[in-house]
């Protein structure tokens, strides 16, 4: 009995490495939309998907990034300009998109702009820092989105977002987190909405690799501005050396935990392109396939011991 459930487990194995092997053709012929291609996995897809022979539309936040792209890829690469937060950038860049793409329609739309400060405590945090973060990493997304949605049911294409594994388990303040969360909902609603149309949607999930989003140094300067405008009574709480106990620590956790290699996310996101049958989710990194979402599973008062266990207390925590 054993034996025939290895047996049928092996079977199962290699019908699922046919399946997940089998790539679209006529490459050539489709169009790819990708957001925040200044630096990070967006430049590095853009890039990628070039060589292979697509025709890549990149989406830059500066007019520098979108010239050093130009310069170092193939006539077929287009880049823009693209502000996320901004309603006119958006229907400038989605009447772009369409004037290129023609009456093909749009093959795959790859949502990777974001940011990640500012975040930190909740209660150094104002309701426009929560703004700020979620205009960009959630509403912009999906306004990103709908101003191209036709094009992608024309060409039953597909929608690529970039949410992270803190869209599966939340460990700061902050809206990155919660920015997250909201990509994993809409995610799931629009996957399910589209399917009647052909159009795959699928969730990019990565965990810790070097990009700006966990640079050291940018995140260090959000704290101390953060700290800086705190009224006196919050420093209080904390204690005057909260910060420089706290910035410590966290470098040492993203030495430990931050990947080099970006292209482990780039496979992912090249996967749900170009994949007759794409995954649903790409839990890209070790720490995310390991770490992140298995603890995501577990009860909450585990979660928020491994959390709690590695964090500096406030001067006056009670616990």
């Amino acid at each position: 009995m054993f034996q025939y459930l290895i047996i049928c487990a092996l079977l199962y194995a290699l019908y699922y490495w046919y399946r997940d092997g089998k790539l679209i053709t006529n490459i050539s012929d489709k169009y790819v939309y990708i957001t925040g291609c200044d630096t990070g996995f967006g430049n590095l897809l853009a890039k990628h998907l070039d060589q292979q022979g697509f025709n890549v539309l990149a989406a830059c936040f500066t007019e520098k990034g979108a010239e050093e792209l130009k310069n170092c890829t193939s006539s077929r690469l287009k880049t823009l300009q693209l502000d996320v937060v901004n309603s006119e950038s958006i229907n400038k860049a989605a009447e772009f998109v369409k004037s290129e793409v023609k009456g093909k329609g749009l093959w795959g739309l790859v949502n990777n702009a974001g940011i990640s400060i500012p975040s930190g405590p909740s209660d150094w945090l104002t309701i426009d820092d929560h703004k700020a973060m979620l205009n960009v990493n959630l509403i912009g997304l999906i306004e990103v989105t709908l101003s191209v949605l036709p094009l992608i049911k024309k060409a039953q294409g597909r929608i690529v977002n970039v949410a992270s594994v803190f869209g599966r388990i939340s460990c700061v303040g902050g809206s990155y987190c919660i920015s997250k969360f909201g990509v994993e909902a809409f995610n799931d609603g629009l996957r399910r909405d589209l399917s009647h149309f052909g159009v795959k949607v699928l969730c990019i999930e990565p965990g810790f690799f070097k990009t700006n989003v966990t640079n050291f140094d940018i995140i260090t300067v959000n704290l101390k501005k953060l700290w800086l405008r705190l009224p006196q009574d919050v420093k209080d709480d904390y204690g005057a050396d909260y910060l420089e106990q706290t910035l410590p620590k966290f470098q040492e956790r993203v030495a430990q935990l931050a990947d080099p290699d970006l292209m482990k996310v780039v496979w992912c996101m090249n996967h749900a392109l170009t994949s007759v049958h794409p995954r649903t989710r790409y839990s890209a990194g070790r720490d995310s396939k390991f770490f992140w979402i298995p603890l995501s599973y577990f009860p909450t008062v585990i979660s928020d011991f491994v959390f709690n266990s590695d964090k500096v207390k406030p001067a006056k925590s009670v616990c």
